[in-house]
C-alpha cells in the first residue's frame, strides 16, 4: 500500500509549527507496512488543497490530509476536499448526533462544523469536536496532533501493507568511505540501504524478513568500524 500525506497550514509554511503529524504519521504507516511516497504541506488555500488531494487520490493508494478543520475563516479543508471530488458541503447528520450525543447542540455549534462532503463517512473526534470524514480513499483528520491521532487510531486497521524489518548498525568511519560497502551489500542481499552521517554513520538497514535484515546488519559489522567497537 503506498500512501500521501499532505498537511494543511499557513503557520507550517512559515515556521511558526513544527510538522509533528507528518512525522508521527510516517511512523505509524510505516509501522503497518504502508510506504508513504509524498509529505506535502500545503497553505489554508481552498483551489491549492484541493489541486494536491485530487493529483494525489489519482496516483496513491490513500491520501491523509490533516489540519484546516474547524470553524474559523482559515478552516477551509474540508470545503476544499469537497471541491477535489465535485461535491457539496452539507449538514451530515451522523456527525451531529455524535456531538449531540457529547453535549453539543446545535446552539453550541458555528453551523457549519457538521459540513461534510455529500456521501462522506464521518469520523468521530474523540479528543474535540470538529469531526474528520473519509471520501473514498482520502482520509481528512484534524490538525490538533492528540485529536488527530486519536481519529487515525480508529481507522488505522484500514491501513495495511508488507512489513518490514530494520537493523541500524553505528559505523565509526566517514561515509564517503562506505559507498562501494553499500553497493556489495545491497548486491548481496534483498535489502534497502540508507546512511545517516552524525557523530558516527547510521546505517539503516531494511529488509522484508528480520533473518534477511540481521544477516545484512552481520556483514556490515565485520567490514567496519563500529562506534561501539572499544567500549
Amino acid at each position: 500500500m503506498n500512501a500521501a500525506i499532505v498537511t494543511v497550514g499557513d503557520e507550517l509554511l512559515v515556521g511558526d509549527t513544527q510538522n509533528t503529524n507528518a512525522t508521527w504519521l510516517c511512523g505509524r504507516l510505516a509501522d503497518r507496512g504502508v510506504t508513504v511516497r509524498r509529505v506535502t504541506v500545503v497553505p489554508d488555500e481552498v483551489a491549492e488543497i484541493a489541486r494536491v488531494v485530487n493529483e494525489y487520490h489519482a496516483e496513491y493508494d490513500a491520501v491523509i490530509v490533516t489540519g484546516g478543520l474547524g470553524p474559523t475563516h482559515d478552516d477551509v479543508t474540508m470545503e476544499a476536499v469537497a471541491a477535489a471530488f465535485g461535491r457539496d458541503l452539507v449538514a451530515n447528520d451522523r456527525a451531529a448526533d455524535w456531538l449531540a450525543e457529547r453535549g453539543y447542540s446545535a446552539d453550541d455549534l458555528v453551523a457549519e462544523t457538521t459540513h461534510l462532503p455529500t456521501g462522506c463517512r464521518p469520523l468521530a473526534n474523540e479528543e474535540g469536536v470538529a469531526p474528520g470524514a473519509v471520501v473514498e480513499s482520502v482520509y481528512v483528520l484534524p490538525g490538533v496532533p492528540a485529536e488527530m491521532e486519536a481519529m487515525f487510531e480508529s481507522v488505522v486497521e484500514e491501513f495495511e501493507g508488507t512489513p518490514t524489518h530494520t537493523v541500524v548498525v553505528d559505523v565509526d568511519e566517514p561515509e564517503s568511505e562506505l559507498l562501494d560497502r553499500f553497493t556489495e551489500l545491497q548486491e548481496a542481499f534483498d535489502v534497502s540501504v540508507g546512511s545517516y552521517p552524525g557523530e558516527s554513520v547510521r546505517v539503516k538497514i531494511t529488509a522484508a524478513t528480520a533473518d534477511e535484515a540481521e544477516r545484512a546488519a552481520e556483514w556490515v559489522r565485520e567490514r567496519s568500524v563500529l562506534i561501539d567497537s572499544e567500549s
